[in-house]
């Protein structure tokens, strides 16, 4: 198994876990990897044995202390990357994604410590996940809602998006709905739950299903 294959597999567990999941299925995973079931059993079977995960045929995939720390270690250097090509290389928004997925695996500790001190020791990435310490502990979020949950007549701000799909960057990225980004609920329609919004002296309509991948932070009523 190449250390590559190893550190997304973590990776993946760890994301789902923390979404809420209470194991991460073998098909879970295989379907992200875009591999067989099988194989990713095979994997499975070899990083329980490494110490990595803790896995029960059937009842899913956690992560260990030493697979919490792995995975941690690979999504700090992502994140990190992601943030450093999008401010100093000034790599679009959309790409730097992809870019930081093969840099990720690459870079030696030394090297994100360096990047994360130039950076100013930075709290969040580009697309507002949490950046992980070089301790494994995290900055704290704020609550946040999915876009889609917006009330008419009050200002939220745009805090995180969805950094795998590309299609949405690039779409928020035309309207010029980025990070921070704060915008009031003019309405919500009730033919398809699409909301209007205004920011920066703009309209935009903005469909349920694009809204369910925007996480926001309410600002305050307007009326």
């Amino acid at each position: 198994m190449s250390s590559i294959s190893k550190e997304n597999y973590l990776k993946l567990i760890y994301t789902h876990n923390i979404k809420g999941g209470t194991g991460a299925s073998t098909s879970q995973i295989a379907k992200r990897l875009s591999i067989s079931n099988s194989a990713i059993s095979d994997m499975a079977k070899k990083l329980a044995k490494e110490g990595l995960i803790c896995y029960t045929k059937y009842r899913g995939m956690k992560l260990t202390k030493e697979g919490e720390r792995v995975a941690l270690g690979i999504i700090r250097k992502h994140r990190l990357w992601e943030l450093f090509l999008l401010e100093v290389l000034k790599v679009p928004w959309s790409e730097i994604h992809d870019e930081a997925e093969k840099l990720e695996h690459y870079t030696s500790d030394f090297l994100i410590d360096r990047i994360e001190e130039y950076l100013g020791f930075p709290e969040f990435d580009p697309h507002g996940h949490p950046i992980p310490r070089k301790d494994g502990t995290f900055p704290k979020v704020p609550k946040l809602i999915p876009m889609n949950n917006c009330e008419e007549g009050k200002m939220y701000e745009i805090f995180q998006v969805d950094d795998t799909n590309q299609q949405l960057i690039r779409y928020l990225s035309k309207l010029g709905l980025i990070l921070n980004t704060p915008f009031e609920v003019t309405d919500v329609v009730s033919f398809d739950k699409s909301l209007i919004i205004k920011y920066g002296g703009k309209t935009a309509t903005i469909s349920e299903q694009t809204a369910k991948n925007i996480m926001v932070k309410f600002i305050r009523k307007l009326r």
